[in-house]
């Protein structure tokens, strides 16, 4: 078994799998890293399972020491990761001789790093997942659902691999792209105005200050809902609520698993990945898809990781 110590932590640092699944009937929600493509391309590095558990840090301020040699693989966003106060760049396995400190200090290009380990990190699994929902207290390195802190240990048990990988550049993601997040559309689309319509795809949002993993407010021009009041319904991953005051909200992978509120629809899985690494105050713009479309753009994608 090999360990790694916490150093230092923010409540924005957790351990996170692909999610819980088949428990939204009983009140739980999801969870899991918000930028799916990261945490699996992590995980492909060192040839784990795309949804081993890996340690999701957010806006940096995370620090690990190792207590052994190691092989780990970092993706994602670059947050100015230093290996013993050398850069250390996304997208590569590397190697942590014990001793060495592994420190993420802020953002310089994204908003979320992935750290993988061989065979993922160890953790229990609370509903069939290892993924940290606070709010719920579900998950993380105890499965009381606490973000990681100073002082806690670590571990994985899987045997490293023998050979070190880096991500082809083709592979890696923009996080720059200004391409629009697309939208399928919702069941609700024909009960906004047709002013709003146009301005709901054809201007640019701004990502609030007000975000974290269970949703992020877009704030531009607000959208007239026309139809009657809702019943709460089923409230799928990257749902995109119109509240009364027009501004809507993309509901992530913590959100509520009911709502009330009308949609226009929800984001796409790589517009979601695409979201998750945008930082407070920028634009986005939103495009209409139809489900077919997203379909298949996510099939071609998966298929990347067991081409390679």
């Amino acid at each position: 078994m090999s360990r790694l110590s916490i150093e230092a932590s923010t409540p924005l640092c957790l351990l996170q799998d692909a999610g819980r699944f088949g428990v939204r009937h009983l009140g739980v929600t999801q969870g899991g890293g918000l930028d799916w493509r990261s945490m699996s391309w992590a995980n492909w590095l060192l040839g784990n399972a795309l949804d081993a558990a890996v340690i999701e840090i957010t806006l940096g301020g995370f620090t690990v020491v190792a207590e052994g040699d190691c092989l780990l693989a970092l993706a994602g966003a670059d947050l100015g990761a230093q290996l013993d106060g050398q850069a250390l760049a996304p997208w590569r396995s590397f190697k942590l001789r014990k001793g060495q400190r592994l420190q993420f200090t802020q953002p310089l290009l994204g908003a979320r790093a992935y750290l993988a380990a061989p065979g993922g990190f160890d953790a229990p699994k609370v509903l069939g997942s290892s993924a940290t929902v606070v709010r719920e207290e579900l998950g993380g390195l105890d499965g009381m659902g606490r973000a990681l802190a100073k002082g806690a240990s670590l571990s994985y048990s899987a045997e490293a691999p023998l050979l070190m990988r880096e991500l082809p550049r083709e592979q890696i993601p923009d996080f720059k792209s200004d391409l629009p997040l697309d939208v399928v559309l919702g069941a609700q689309i024909g009960e906004f105005s047709g002013q709003s319509l146009f301005d709901a795809f054809n201007s640019a949002w701004t990502l609030d200050s007000r975000a974290d993993r269970m949703g992020i407010r877009l704030l531009g021009t607000a959208l007239q809902y026309q139809g009657k009041p809702m019943i709460s319904e089923g409230i799928p991953l990257g749902a995109v609520q119109v509240p009364p005051d027009g501004q809507p909200i993309v509901l992530l992978n913590d959100r509520q698993t009911i709502g009330g509120y009308p949609r226009l629809g929800a984001l796409t899985p790589l517009a979601l990945a695409r979201l998750a690494q945008c930082l407070p105050g920028a634009t986005v713009r939103l495009r209409p898809v139809v489900q077919d479309v997203a379909h298949r753009e996510q099939v071609e994608y998966l298929r990347r990781f067991s081409d390679r």
